[in-house]
């Protein structure tokens, strides 16, 4: 598009060409701001503006006084005249219509808000702070109230944004290109917060694309609305510096966490069905997970997403919690009510992949922008989805910004990051000729390895009390590493191993597990290989695979005991613990996102017995430093049965320095075993503290009374206890 022609010293013309106002009211013009605003003459300044619909314009300053008259050169409205000034300044506008008349400050006659230092980061890709500059902010910007419009767009001919305060017009706000940085920018005067936009793109070939929510938005409408919504600042007035700082002052390693994952849309739901909001859910949730012992609260994606079922993980909002629980500052209030209790929040973020819809990051300014073009590497074939391009700088700064702005802005605890797995290999899911080798003919996404040790990096740099939590299924070394090692950075990786090979060896009836005693013992080799979350998550109660509790071999009464069986070793075992919700009380149906979980069943014994466990094993875990203290080491961890496959029986001790140790026994059969001799580290009495076959669990009431003791019998210090049928037991001496 031609741009209007300059004399040499730079000043401007005061005659417009024809041309150049066509290209303004048809909207194609690709720098309105050489056209629009002020301008200064030789000999003074001229205004020129366009309103729609306008038959008069009075030009005034900011303080309501006239500063001239303009002329009208186009019925459309495009205006032009003299204005007295006395240096560059922005303006408003009278405009009148018959005998209607509004007013109209002039966003042409307003310099830009961002320098060339925002650029030059920006293009680099270590601009930390882009969730400050890019999106919409309110701002007082040279006098007046708007907000400031910022979004990366490089290949487009023309980007304005449209909403509710221009009518959805693109020819109203068509903003300032910075070539520097391929980001475009206005500052719309006089918007206020809570009014809906988007932006019009023109691509390179002059088409205009599908409207484009903010990347950066804030605030989304609910769906199965798309727009934005400009947003004020959070107000929130944090009450967490105790919870944050001692965080920060430990070794998370090393401390007791038991995770309890959430969806926030079904966990619990009004009487009508609908879903709560934040408050509701703060002032249910919050006191349960105290009660329960809980020490984290894991949301699967609360991001905005348009689709339910997606569960939140086809995200098209990375920075805007959803409507669908209420506004921004809700999400807020709920994390510090978490905080002042003592529960950390945790987000599950999806840095892999983005869904294709229209309204999103694919094909943003008419290239392929965010995603790489080349489908072997941009386009995921299990979920339909566009990967992001983790070679391009700017997009690695989008995703590491979004880390940085969770952790600051809703002081978020930690990330849990989805399907890393995918992430990591050029060939996830492909056949052979469907991906590229990396440089060296490798599988391995060397530009999404380095993505992850540079997010984790800059991540715990700037807040040392979060932890990032991989989901990554397979071998790959050292995902829980420091960089500076060779890892990936993570603080913690879930160990898919145990959970499968757990559920694999609990689906078989008691009589063929001798036959895969190493189901549960293999484990224990690499135990200590990464820092693990031990996850019974959402993904094993969903797509047909039944409840936890469905999944157990044998008769109803044998399925309670082994789950509660299940649970008490899960929380010996070392490890970090993670329990989908639901699964606490043994919910017999498989989890939906459409509907609440079935609180009904805590009205039964077995089911409330469940949700008793789970709380003492919870408090138990917690208290006792022996379970918690060394769950990333190996000398936490010590076997005291482990080859007595013929019945099934699996026995170790937890350790910590300077602590009680606590034995944890295991009989995987139904059958009740009386005179069991087991091997302890100490003479003396040895205390029973939990046993899953307690009648208050649901079980049978068998054990050792409380107590068994340990005595050097010439061959070693042993004791001889009961084992009850399909149960756990943990021992911790007396003296």
């Amino acid at each position: 598009m031609k741009k209007p022609k300059r004399p040499a010293d730079g000043t401007g013309l005061r005659d417009i060409s024809a041309e150049d106002i066509a290209a303004i009211l048809a909207g194609t013009h690709s720098d309105p701001f050489a056209v629009l605003g002020v301008h200064r003459m030789d000999d003074g300044f001229v205004a020129r503006c366009f309103i729609l619909g306008a038959e008069a314009v009075t030009a005034t300053s900011l303080d309501g006084a006239i500063i001239g008259e303009l002329d009208c050169l186009d019925p459309a409205g495009f205006f032009s005249g003299d204005v007295k000034l006395s240096k560059q300044q922005p303006v408003r506008y009278r405009a009148r219509r018959g005998d209607a008349e509004w007013a109209v400050t002039d966003p042409y006659s307003f310099g830009p808000v961002l320098g060339p230092m925002d650029d030059y980061f920006a293009r680099q890709g270590t601009h930390l702070r882009l969730f400050d500059k890019m999106g919409a902010h309110p701002m007082k910007h040279e006098g007046v109230q708007g907000f400031h419009f910022a979004v990366w767009a490089p290949n487009a001919q023309r980007v304005s944004v449209v909403g509710d305060f221009n009518g959805w017009d693109g020819r109203r706000h068509v903003m300032r290109f910075r070539s520097d940085s391929g980001i475009w920018e206005i500052f719309a005067p006089d918007v206020p917060a809570g009014v809906a936009y988007k932006f019009e793109i023109r691509g390179q070939d002059g088409v205009l694309l599908p409207l484009k929510a903010d990347p950066f938005a804030r605030r989304s409408e609910l769906r199965p609305k798309t727009a934005s919504v400009t947003a004020n600042g959070l107000s929130q007035v944090w009450e967490d510096a105790a919870h944050r700082e001692h965080w920060a002052s430990v070794d998370q390693r090393r401390q007791p966490i038991s995770i309890y994952e959430v969806h926030a849309g079904s966990w619990q739901r009004r009487d009508d069905g609908s879903m709560l909001s934040w408050d509701e859910l703060a002032s249910r949730l919050i006191p349960y997970c105290v009660d329960m012992g809980f020490t984290h609260i894991e949301f699967l994606p609360i991001t905005e997403h348009p689709y339910d079922p997606s569960w939140g993980y086809q995200t098209t909002g990375l920075y805007a919690p959803t409507a669908r629980f209420g506004e921004p500052e809700g999400f807020a209030r709920f994390v510090n009510g978490c905080h002042k209790v003592g529960i950390g929040i945790i987000l599950d973020w999806v840095p892999a992949h983005f869904p294709t819809d229209e309204h999103g990051l694919r094909w943003f300014d008419g290239t392929a922008l965010y995603e790489h073009e080349d489908p072997r590497k941009g386009f995921h074939p299990d979920w339909n989805t566009a990967i992001y391009n983790f070679g391009r700088t700017e997009v690695l700064a989008y995703l590491q910004n979004n880390a940085l702005f969770w952790a600051e802005k809703y002081h978020l605890d930690g990330l849990r990051v989805d399907a890393v797995a995918s992430m990591l290999y050029l060939d996830y899911s492909r056949k052979h000729g469907e991906w590229i080798p990396n440089e060296y003919g490798g599988n391995e996404n060397l530009e999404a390895v380095r993505f992850l040790q540079s997010m984790n990096t800059r991540l715990y740099g700037a807040h040392p009390g979060v932890m990032t939590i991989a989901e990554e299924s397979t071998s790959w070394p050292k995902v829980s590493q420091p960089v500076h090692e060779g890892g990936l950075g993570f603080g913690f990786k879930w160990n898919m191993g145990f959970m499968h090979d757990t559920l694999s060896y609990l689906a078989r009836e008691p009589v063929h597990r001798k036959y895969h005693h190493n189901e549960l013992t293999f484990g224990l080799i690499y135990a200590f290989s990464e820092n693990f979350v031990l996850p019974l998550s959402h993904d094993e109660v969903v797509h047909g695979k039944g409840s936890l509790i469905a999944k157990m071999a044998g008769d109803d009464w044998q399925k309670f005991a082994n789950l509660r069986a299940y649970y008490a070793f899960m929380w010996g075992y070392p490890g970090k613990k993670l329990l989908f919700m639901g699964q606490e009380f043994a919910q017999w149906s498989e989890w939906s996102e459409e509907r609440a979980l079935d609180w009904n069943l805590l009205q039964y014994r077995m089911h409330e017995g469940m949700r008793r466990l789970v709380r003492d094993l919870n408090f138990t875990y917690r208290s006792k430093p022996a379970l918690h203290a060394r769950d990333c080491e190996g000398d936490g961890f010590e076997w005291l049965v482990v080859d007595d496959f013929e019945n099934s029986v699996f026995a170790w001790l937890r350790k910590a320095p300077g602590e009680k140790p606590v034995a944890v026994i295991t009989n995987f059969t139904p059958v009740y075993r009386e005179n069991y001799t087991l091997r302890l580290p100490a003479e003396g009495r040895w205390r029973e503290i939990l046993n899953t076959d307690a009648d208050i669990y649901g079980g049978s009431g068998k054990g050792n009374g409380g107590r068994v003791q340990a005595v050097n019998a010439g061959g070693g210090i042993q004791a001889t206890i009961t084992l009850p049928p399909l149960a756990t037991i943990m021992l911790e001496p007396e003296f």
